[in-house]
């Protein structure tokens, strides 16, 4: 049986454009996880279809960094398949498992893949390192004025975080922040 897994890293994002793409691959059952980034690998959908898979079966990812970004992950989650007599699909990459050239072009296509998103990563890094050093501020605006703060903290000594976070209309998370860096 052709079993399809689909997965998006936010809520907003639709599911819809793979789970079309698996029903077209001849897929009969449908597993799904909706804001799981895919460097997790446990996950409630990817944890039910391989639970439920059994020899013989055939899993099928729309792409490739829909099952996962991690190439070792990748590579011990195909072996971990094959082990067990599970075939594995990627439809837009044409991989398959069944063949040894489906097999050589999981792993020349997993690698590529980790390899973009280290340099993905290392431009990040760099335009970060860039910004710092011409002076810009990165991260969140603040929602505490310094004066604020200084207040937070002062009325933190006796209430909760809760009732101060209510007061500045803030998650009570920000005054635990506060109070720990007692800035």
């Amino acid at each position: 049986m052709k079993i399809g897994y689909a997965r998006v890293s936010t809520h907003e994002q639709s599911l819809a454009l793979q789970i079309d793409a698996l029903r077209a691959a001849g897929c009969e059952k449908f597993f799904t996880d909706r804001g799981v980034s895919g460097t997790e690998f446990h996950r409630r959908g990817l944890d039910a279809v391989l639970e439920q898979a059994k020899e013989g079966d055939t899993l099928v990812v729309w792409r490739l960094d829909r099952l996962g970004r991690s190439l070792s992950k990748l590579v011990d989650l195909v072996d971990h398949l094959a082990h067990r007599g599970i075939e594995f699909i990627s439809l837009s990459e044409s991989i398959n498992t069944n063949s040894s050239g489906g097999v050589l072009i999981f792993h020349m296509m997993a690698a590529l893949a980790e390899f973009e998103r280290n340099l993905i990563s290392e431009r990040t890094r760099a335009g970060i390192a860039a910004a710092r050093a011409r002076g810009s501020k990165l991260g969140r605006r603040r929602v505490l004025s310094p004066a604020q703060r200084s207040q937070a903290l002062e009325l933190l000594r006796s209430k909760s975080a809760v009732e101060v976070a209510n007061q500045f209309n803030v998650h009570p998370r920000t005054m635990l922040r506060l109070k720990a860096a007692g800035v």
